[in-house]
């Protein structure tokens, strides 16, 4: 298991923290130290998870805000709060997510619910929480998946309004996340930041996601075949937590690189080569045009 580097006074935000992948890293980097902010959509989840991780953990230190990553007003929100205290920002993670909705879903501002939540959101966030990251030597680290692999940026409709396909709708967001991931860090490179932004896929996971993803628009949860085998070819939570805690807390992480299991699905953490679709030169300048556009936030002058 891969020993988290104390992370002592480090101020770090966890997005989706309530829960799977999140929940681990903010247990973990608790555990090293750090002050974690655990950044959620629902109070009542998030407050429970705090009390779950400090039954385990007493002297943790745990805060849960509210963050609506699908609601760009609560995007705002979240980040101003944290611009007023002017605590800088250690590290940001990238984390939470939703996962192949069987019907198309629209965020409150109108955009295809894996589109907003998955790349819309911490695109805004990320950008807006800049002047707390970018000259303090922070980390960014942005969670993709392995079915980024099979993904196309559709520029002509990201939001699927012609044709919904939730399986290469949520590729689709998960590629924007690893180009979005390499684009801020070719940027910091480019401003001369001390920033470190990079990406991390967890494998095939046990976590909630998939079943989530599936129940989205049904009475009852959707039990498919993908979600028993799960058990047979899938790692535990633990496990698919660590290619993101490497890549936020590891001294030889760096910066644009992008790490996995190193069986595709499963296994130790390994640096991954990013699939050819994100290695595109002029895709990261503009996802970030259509981000921009989207959002409305761009990048700090």
């Amino acid at each position: 298991m891969y020993q988290v580097p104390s992370q002592r006074d480090k101020l770090i935000v966890v997005t989706g923290a309530n829960s799977g992948t999140g929940k681990e890293i903010a247990r973990r980097l608790a555990g090293a130290g750090a002050d974690v902010i655990m950044a959620v959509r629902d109070a009542g989840r998030g407050d429970a998870a705090r009390q779950d991780l400090l039954a385990a953990q007493p002297d943790a230190r745990l805060t849960v805000r509210l963050l609506d990553l699908a609601d760009l007003s609560s995007v705002k929100s979240f980040a101003e709060m944290l611009l007023a205290e002017g605590r800088p920002i250690d590290a940001l993670v990238n984390n939470a997510g939703v996962m192949m909705p069987p019907k198309r879903f629209e965020t409150v501002d109108g955009f295809e619910l894996q589109m907003g939540t998955n790349f819309l959101g911490p695109f805004a966030l990320t950008l807006r929480l800049l002047p707390l990251l970018a000259r303090t030597g922070a980390r960014v680290s942005t969670m993709s998946s392995a079915v980024a692999m099979v993904g196309r940026i559709h520029f002509d409709d990201p939001q699927w309004q012609v044709r919904y396909r939730p399986t290469f709708a949520y590729a689709q967001s998960k590629l924007a996340d690893l180009v979005f991931a390499r684009h801020l860090a070719e940027i910091a490179r480019q401003r001369h930041w001390t920033l470190v932004s990079n990406a991390a896929h967890p494998g095939y996971t046990r976590t909630n996601l998939i079943s989530a993803g599936a129940s989205l628009g049904r009475d009852r949860p959707r039990r498919q075949w993908v979600n028993r085998a799960a058990y047979l070819f899938s790692q535990s939570v633990e496990s698919g937590a660590e290619p993101m805690l490497y890549a936020i807390t590891s001294p030889d992480a760096f910066n644009g690189a992008y790490y996995g299991p190193n069986r595709l699905m499963v296994g130790a953490t390994t640096l991954i080569r990013p699939p050819k679709s994100a290695r595109s030169t002029d895709l990261g300048p503009r996802l970030f045009a259509l981000g921009e556009e989207l959002t409305g936030v761009s990048l700090p002058t």
